[in-house]
């Protein structure tokens, strides 16, 4: 795992975090909902390999 995901996590974090505050001060709390969501789903989407790696080397490891 490179550091670059985690660079671009934080990115996406701050993202998500500054247009929901803007969004949420405008009174639009359902399109803030809604990006917040877009970003987790973003960010779980480049998680699930890294994810899947792990739990693939742990049953190489147990030769399960």
């Amino acid at each position: 795992m490179s550091i670059q995901i985690i660079f671009r996590i934080a990115a996406v974090g701050i993202l998500v975090s500054i247009l929901n505050q803007v969004l949420k001060h405008s009174g639009r709390e359902e399109q803030a909902f809604l990006i917040s969501l877009a970003g987790l789903i973003l960010v779980l989407f480049w998680i699930v390999p890294y994810i899947y790696e792990l739990f693939q080397t742990i049953e190489q490891m147990f030769a399960l």
